[in-house]
Formats: structure tokens, sequence, C-alpha cells
């Protein structure tokens, strides 16, 4: 019988693993992937225009003891989604993590939204995130992890504006669920974290809209990209968690 083993194994369980952060060069991303390496694992990430902060993030892994490589992908072309994949595989040796966390955010009324507009924010945080996890389990031998980045917006829309992006990352707690079940039995796990207001260079805590976000959290406060990052690397090491929605929100949904 084993008793209170199971954190400091957790601790040890990315020793040696592979990681994919997509959209991995600044914010959430960013403060993942430095996660991941701090608990062992080398780390992909992929930039569309960032190449020097992706550059930076891959110096910084680096400085922890872990590989690290930089690549320019766009997760809403489809060669780029799924080639990705391939290219961290084939760089670093194996995949054992794919974090879905590129994505991109239209706000705004609804009429005034584009037919553009819909198909680009459908590509990047829907098809991107679906060809990702495809391409994937293609590479992952039993027990890797799929982890996906969506928002407290699937489980509390506050005001208008943000039926396009509610909708988007609705649709990958379908992806996420549906995946849990069909890859379960290879040991595969997948799970979606959902951040709350988080101080990040697109949403910063001292921004014109920020105050009123605050509020609507019960802790008062933005959180940090660490804060999500800790989910996102507990999850990773985690073996019987899987289909599971983990708000990081600071009770936004409360």
């Amino acid at each position: 019988m084993t008793t209170h083993t199971s954190v400091k194994n957790l601790e040890k369980a990315l020793l040696g693993k592979v990681a994919l952060v997509t959209g991995g060069s600044r914010g959430i991303g960013a403060a993942t992937a430095l996660r991941l390496a701090r608990e062992g694992a080398d780390v992909a990430v992929t930039y569309v225009n960032g190449k020097e902060a992706a550059e930076d993030v891959v110096r910084a892994v680096e400085a922890l003891g872990r590989r690290a490589v930089a690549l320019r992908a766009d997760a809403g072309v489809p060669e780029d989604a799924a080639g990705a994949v391939t290219a961290a595989a084939r760089e670093l040796g194996r995949l054992d993590i794919l974090v879905n966390n590129a994505g991109l955010g239209v706000l705004g009324p609804v009429e005034t939204l584009s037919l553009a507009d819909v198909d680009r924010v459908l590509a990047v945080n829907v098809r991107g995130a679906f060809l990702a996890s495809r391409a994937a389990v293609t590479h992952m031998t039993d027990g890797g992890r799929i982890i996906t980045i969506g928002t407290c917006m699937t489980r509390r829309v506050p005001g208008p504006g943000g039926t396009l992006y509610t909708m988007s990352k609705s649709a990958l707690v379908g992806l996420t669920k549906a995946l849990a079940r069909e890859l379960g039995e290879r040991g595969i796990t997948a799970n979606i974290v959902h951040p709350g207001p988080i101080d990040t260079g697109m949403n910063p805590a001292d921004g014109p809209y920020a105050s009123g976000q605050a509020t609507m959290t019960a802790l008062g406060r933005f959180g940090e990209a660490e804060e999500v990052a800790d989910t996102v690397a507990h999850l990773a090491g985690a073996t019987y968690i899987t289909g599971a929605e983990f708000s990081v929100d600071g009770g936004h949904a409360a």
C-alpha cells in the first residue's frame, strides 16, 4: 500500500519528458514553458511574430538545464498547426505533452463581426487545437498529456461582446471531453484549463478595463500567468485526471 507519495512522485513526473507549448513566446504560454522546464521537461514553443520573445523563452529554459526550441507556426494555418508538432518531436526526439495555448480573441457586438473574423478565430482557436492534437497522438506513446487553455467565459459570460470568442473556446470543452474518451485506453489524458483575468501583455492588470474585470472575481484581483502554469504542470504530471475542466479564475464563475 502506498501512502503520501503522490505529491512527491508528481514532482519527478516530468523528468525527461518533452512538451510542446503553442503560442509559448509570451504570457501564459511562456510561463507554462518555464514551469514545465522546472519540472524537468524539454520544451518546444511556437510563435508567429514574437521571434525574439520566443528565443528569450528558449534561453530561459536552457538556463534551467533543459533543451528547448522555438518554432514559427501559425495555428490558423493547417500545415503549421500539425507541422509544429512533427517538428517538435523531430527536434527534441519525442513528444509527451501538448499544451494547446495559441489563441485569438476578437471582441465586439455580434452584428459587427465579419465573416473574416469568424473564420480566423475558429481557425486558430478550434481547428488549430484539433489539428495539433490529432498530430500529437501519432507521436505520443501511451501516457501522453493534452492540455488545452480555454477561458473563464465558457463558465460565465459577464457582459456583451464576447460571443465569437466564447463560442470558439466552448468548442474546446467538447474537444477535450471527446479526446479523453477516445484516448483513455492508451492512458493519454486530455484536460482543459480556464483562466480568468490574467495579467499579461494582452490584458494587463493596469489596463483601461482591468478594474472592472478584477471586481468580477471573488478575490478582487488579476491572476498571474504563473498561477495558470501551476495547474498545467500539475495536469502534465497527473495520471488519473482526464476529461476535466479546471478554472483558474479567482472565483470569476463563483
